[in-house]
């Protein structure tokens, strides 16, 4: 501690320009402070102060001290206000951005859930599907689907986004079952416009990425109405499992080709990179990690296709 207490001593010191005003904001005497500052030179055997009757100042070596000085000693503050935030009741409004979909169909009910444990925190959701600004734009977190961009933000995966090429049993009773990428060139498909390249489906053969070109009668923004759309029997989706798995659980969606839906990408929570996470943060990303998870419930109807399949 004494170290430490010296550094304190030191920086108090260099701050105020005086050994009176230092010694006063330490509680201390100017004698006991000036011993200190003298105590530290000759351990470091490096003058750090050119003292004059007039002024204080730092010599070169003493610069560099204090710039690291200071560091240390804003380190062991947050490290002490860390523990005391883990112990802390977490409270306050939490800002969240969603996409939509994802949002009303596994956000809201989970929140519900999340305020029952956490009545002293309020939720600030908003939703739309495009990347916003966490800082500008004053959000503590947000859900993201699919490939991050490199940015300086913090991302903890919060479950796979598999994706699933679907379509009605009527459908596929009345147009047949595609077998290969290229057989979707004979059918209906519904495209979702909010994405880079619509019209191209990303597909993988014989180990490679390949993409195939698509066509329908319906083109949108919104996946809950292609899910609909292609549970009334007007063609295929592409889709994630979060947003057609109920749909598959019951039996109003048929998924195919398997083998050729490229891997999974995944639903990350991604958040400021502070060197301090607030605790409202912190329990909410372990409670969506703790719901979701690596076999997330919407996946359970497809994870069950797949499992019959490789037992045949």
């Amino acid at each position: 501690m004494d170290r430490l207490d010296d550094m304190l001593a030191f920086i108090k010191v260099v701050d105020t320009k005086s050994f009176t005003a230092a010694a006063d904001r330490l509680n201390l005497s100017k004698s006991v402070v000036s011993r200190r500052i003298g105590e530290l030179e000759n351990r470091l055997g490096a003058r750090l102060l050119n003292r004059t009757t007039r002024k204080l100042s730092l010599t070169e070596v003493g610069q560099a001290y204090y710039e690291r000085c200071t560091r240390i000693l804003a380190d062991l503050e947050e490290a002490e206000q860390a523990v005391a935030d883990l112990h802390a009741a977490p409270r306050g409004r939490l800002r969240l951005n969603a996409p939509v979909s994802f949002g009303i169909l596994h956000l809201a009910p989970a929140v519900a859930e999340f305020l029952e444990r956490y009545p002293a925190i309020e939720i600030d959701m908003d939703l739309n599907d495009r990347t916003v600004d966490l800082i500008d734009e004053g959000y503590d977190l947000a859900v993201r689907i699919g490939k991050l961009r490199d940015s300086s933000l913090i991302a903890r995966r919060l479950a796979p986004a598999r994706m699933a090429l679907c379509a009605s049993p009527a459908y596929l009773q009345k147009h047949g079952v595609p077998e290969t990428p290229d057989d979707l060139a004979n059918h209906n498909c519904l495209i979702y416009t909010n994405v880079p390249t619509p019209d191209l489906w990303p597909f993988t053969v014989d180990g490679e990425a390949r993409s195939v070109r698509v066509s329908g009668p319906i083109r949108s923004n919104n996946g809950d109405l292609l899910r609909e759309a292609a549970a009334a029997g007007v063609g295929f989706i592409m889709s994630p499992t979060f947003l057609c798995g109920q749909a598959l659980a019951r039996g109003e969606l048929v998924s195919v080709m398997h083998r050729h839906i490229p891997s999974e990408l995944a639903v990350n929570a991604v958040y400021p990179q502070n060197r301090h996470l607030s605790p409202k943060v912190r329990v909410f990303v372990d409670f969506l990690v703790q719901r979701f998870g690596p076999r997330p419930y919407w996946d359970c109807a497809l994870l069950d296709t797949l499992s019959l399949e490789e037992g045949q």
